[in-house]
């Protein structure tokens, strides 16, 4: 991990982004494996790495987790700082290697936003921006409601982006807009299946870096 300075002894980074994505019941075993490829083809980009090099201090911290019902929000790999392409690379290749399991169950975006709040909030960085970046096929139906966990989020300062995949409800992407994104520049992006999310991803990150 590179070494920097920061607050308090924390780390200096551009941004600190927790992605997460949906392993419940409305994602097949190989539907998540498509949300990983994705994540490890978009992180294979030249255009991811030109973005986190651009920033004021060129580097970044992630970490990829996944959920499903109330309380699941679990880690797929740890915190990692990324300074360029070598680093983009290998986090690649580990969220190729990534133990990723449908869980199954409802879809509680709401508790993977507050959990993920939680998460933010003692990850060892300074930063100026912190982002939750939410991948799902479907919408909220257990857990804590969204308009909480949306205000959480907005109180911790944390901006929640969204990807929407629409195989299953055409309508999300204003669910998405309406009820979960928040923050500054907060935005919404869909893939209107797997064949295209893994450029659908790839635009997204590079959004949120810049």
């Amino acid at each position: 991990m590179a070494q920097g300075g920061g607050l308090d002894g924390w780390e200096g980074v551009d941004l600190v982004l927790l992605m997460a994505v949906d392993a419940s019941a409305s994602i097949s075993r190989g539907t998540l494996d498509f949300q990983l490829r994705g994540h490890a083809a978009a992180f294979r980009d030249p255009a991811v790495a030109r973005a986190i090099t651009g920033g004021a201090l060129g580097r970044i911290a992630v970490q990829l987790a996944q959920f499903a019902g109330p309380e699941t929000l679990t880690t797929l790999l740890p915190w990692t700082v990324l300074t360029g392409e070598g680093d983009c690379r290998a986090f690649a290749d580990r969220v190729d290697a990534a133990p990723g399991i449908a869980m199954g169950g409802s879809t509680a975006i709401g508790s993977a936003m507050v959990a993920a709040v939680q998460t933010l909030d003692t990850a060892p960085f300074a930063a100026p921006r912190r982002t939750l970046d939410i991948v799902s096929n479907g919408f909220s139906n257990a857990g804590i409601d969204l308009p909480s966990a949306r205000g959480h989020a907005a109180a911790a300062g944390v901006t929640v982006n969204a990807l929407a995949i629409l195989d299953e409800f055409d309508w999300l992407e204003a669910y998405y807009r309406d009820k979960v994104v928040t923050g500054q520049g907060a935005f919404v992006r869909t893939a209107a299946g797997m064949e295209d999310f893994a450029a659908a991803f790839r635009d997204k990150l590079v959004t949120e870096i810049a």
